[in-house]
């Protein structure tokens, strides 16, 4: 793919990345009635590992995901047992355990939290917008797991709230300790896929948890591997390295959760409660604070 900077073809790539990503939820809930979240995960990432091989080796980076695991093993093998390992298997439960309509939303969370876990880790200074934006996002979290009323979980599972909001922390720290990582995106992204197929291995042994390869499981896992894991994120990766104006290419994220939930009640089926929306708005609310947070304090800087 062209590095060269050119905006109409980053919007394309945005597009249909976040396009992509808006089906994940619905395709996490259809895949997770044929597989376990274990062997979704197991699943998703060899067929993910598969696309990121075919794609390093195209654009001849293979030598350069051998060098990056033989210089820094264990760095490695903490991203993976991160993300895909952790990550995923506490989004697959939690999306197990949930409507699609619950989890989807307070997944996004993983966003307004960042900065507030990045703060004591990476020594970084948090400001009061930053910390607006995460209140405001979880406020959007307790209007969906309350229904509104405050005054409980309201049949809500809190182990599987409790799972999905593990995972936005899982998340974040993926992104903290990748932070500083000069490895080009995809080889690095490759570099920890490779190294978390072991440890799943490994839970699969102690587990027994082997899937019966129908072609609804086998489906189920080629589409999350390549859309959620695999295609998307080089997809993502170039929008932002073609795009003139990066900031424009940012903001179409907040498209997918709002895209997300029209799929889970046409494809799903799933009625919408009428306290999903003013919750998913606060979500984003929250996000574009913390964006916007992100960008002025960047400002100073560059100048």
């Amino acid at each position: 793919m062209t590095n060269q900077k050119n905006q109409k073809l980053a919007l394309l790539c945005g597009l249909a990345t976040v396009l992509l990503w808006s089906t994940v939820a619905s395709a996490f809930k259809i895949s997770l009635m044929v597989l376990t979240p274990l062997q979704l995960v197991s699943g998703a990432a060899i067929v993910s590992l598969a696309a990121l091989l075919v794609s390093v080796s195209i654009r001849g980076q293979l030598p350069q995901v051998i060098r990056a695991l033989k210089q820094r093993p264990l760095f490695y093998l903490a991203l993976g047992a991160l993300n895909p390992t952790a990550y995923y298997l506490a989004l697959f439960a939690g999306y197990d355990r949930l409507p699609a309509q619950i989890a989807s939303p307070v997944n996004y969370t993983w966003a307004v939290l960042l900065p507030l876990l990045a703060a004591p880790i990476l020594k970084q200074a948090l400001t009061r917008w930053q910390l607006m934006g995460c209140l405001v996002g979880y406020l959007g979290v307790a209007v969906i797991a309350t229904r509104g009323e405050f005054n409980g979980l309201n049949n809500v599972d809190p182990l599987g709230l409790g799972l999905i909001l593990v995972s936005a922390v899982l998340w974040c720290l993926y992104w903290i300790l990748n932070t500083g990582n000069k490895e080009d995106a995809i080889v690095s992204l490759c570099s920890c896929t490779l190294c978390s197929l072991p440890m799943l291995l490994i839970i699969n042994i102690i587990q027994g948890d082997w899937p019966t390869l129908t072609a609804g499981a086998l489906a189920g896992a080629a589409y999350v591997g390549l859309f959620e894991m695999g295609i998307t994120s080089m997809l993502w990766l170039q929008a932002l390295k073609t795009a003139e104006n990066t900031s424009q290419i940012s903001s179409l994220a907040f498209l997918s959760p709002l895209l997300s939930i029209i799929w889970i009640s046409t494809v799903l089926g799933e009625t919408i409660h009428p306290t999903v929306y003013p919750g998913m708005a606060l979500i984003l609310i929250g996000m574009a604070i913390t964006q916007w947070a992100d960008r002025r304090r960047a400002v100073p800087s560059a100048a």
